[in-house]
């Protein structure tokens, strides 16, 4: 009872201080580029921990024999996270042999590769695409858990009955 009034007297405090958050922006600095070639290796070696970690993850799950569609959801996510893994790794290797030059940039996110077309800048172009692997890899963690959570839910309410 306690917990739930110090809730209720906060939440119109946490409210208010999102939304002036949320509708007086400072500078985040979100994004940051990696400095040569030290912030490349870290990155990248990251990439592969990150890998090694899903690859345990995928296999623990296999071989665990976990029963249940919110853990097959989970199986999918990790198999789309380590095919992001690997799209990105090669993106990040590719970069260091295309000239910038080649790369006309309005903005940060809007930019051209100049002609000619090589197999290099083609594969690099592809890999800017890493986004649609990630985003529904993380629907499949997001459904997964949802439903791993609402088989708990439904024990727990079966086990009261």
């Amino acid at each position: 009872m306690k917990y739930g009034r110090i809730l209720s007297i906060n939440m119109p405090v946490a409210i208010v201080i999102a939304c002036l958050l949320a509708l007086l922006p400072g500078n985040a600095w979100a994004i940051q580029s990696h400095g040569p070639p030290e912030g490349l290796y870290v990155h990248q070696m990251a990439h592969v921990h990150c890998f090694l970690a899903l690859g345990y993850l995928l296999w623990d799950i296999r071989r665990s024999s976990f029963a249940g569609q919110g853990w097959r959801y989970l199986q999918l996510f990790c198999i789309l996270m380590l095919f992001w893994n690997v799209v990105s790794f090669v993106g990040h290797s590719l970069a260091i042999h295309i000239d910038p030059d080649m790369i006309s940039a309005t903005s940060y996110f809007f930019g051209r590769i100049h002609g000619p077309v090589t197999v290099h800048k083609l594969i690099f172009y592809m890999t800017k695409f890493d986004h649609f692997i990630a985003v529904p890899a993380l629907f499949f963690l997001y459904i997964g858990m949802r439903t791993l959570y609402n088989s708990i839910e439904n024990e727990d309410m079966e086990g009261d009955e």
